[in-house]
């Protein structure tokens, strides 16, 4: 993390200076047990991820907790489908989306993320990351999963673009971000601090009504 990719694969990414000046000083005791983390749970490329390393995140989280991805998307979307249409009564369909990003080359997708929506690549962590970066490919958010009536990969992709755009990004966009935002060191970071920010989790979109002569 403070090597290889501040010096070599930060440039060939074509990454911001403030990001490479983080890496320059990852902390290493904390660093090393979210990479152990990482390692363990998805493999060796997804651990050599210098963020989201198999989609495991530290934004918007306190002290040094982490989210592990979700398990059975499919059906976790189909049950929130089935739920709101039982409580509500309206009809929708339910995407759950990633902030990981898929990278798009005429009509190929890739993303560094594992168990991506069906059509749409893995092709596992910095292999991914690091060829979308480098060739400056379109880069969208993630669709995991869609409830609902069927849709293409593009209408899935720009779903999870917009929905992405619009959450925003809470604390921060990365742990470092949040910890700057309180002022505090990046284990610092409590629920309550957390608790004073505006996160939106859920999206409603509608689609633009079609135009008619």
């Amino acid at each position: 993390m403070r090597l290889v990719w501040p010096y070599i694969l930060g440039p060939i990414c074509h990454l911001r200076q403030k990001t490479i000046d983080l890496l320059l000083s990852y902390p290493t005791e904390e660093g090393s047990h979210h990479t152990q983390l990482a390692l363990q749970q998805n493999g060796f490329l997804q651990a050599l991820m210098h963020g989201s390393e198999g989609a495991i995140d530290g934004s918007n989280l306190p002290h040094s907790y982490v989210s592990l991805p979700l398990e059975n998307v499919q059906e976790i979307s189909q049950k929130l489908r089935e739920r709101i249409e039982t409580e509500l009564g309206k009809r929708v369909s339910v995407a759950i989306v990633d902030t990981d990003k898929t990278y798009s080359l005429k009509g190929f997708h890739f993303t560094p993320r594992s168990n991506p929506l069906k059509g749409i690549h893995s092709l596992e962590g910095v292999l991914a990351y690091v060829a979308g970066r480098s060739l400056k490919l379109k880069k969208r958010a993630t669709p995991l999963a869609v409830a609902g009536p069927q849709i293409t990969i593009e209408e899935a992709l720009e779903i999870a673009r917009i929905s992405n755009r619009t959450r925003g990004t809470g604390a921060g966009r990365t742990v470092w971000d949040m910890a700057k935002t309180f002022n505090v060191n990046l284990t610092d970071v409590t629920w309550k601090m957390l608790d004073s920010v505006k996160h939106r989790l859920i999206v409603i979109i509608r689609p633009k009504a079609q135009m008619t002569q």
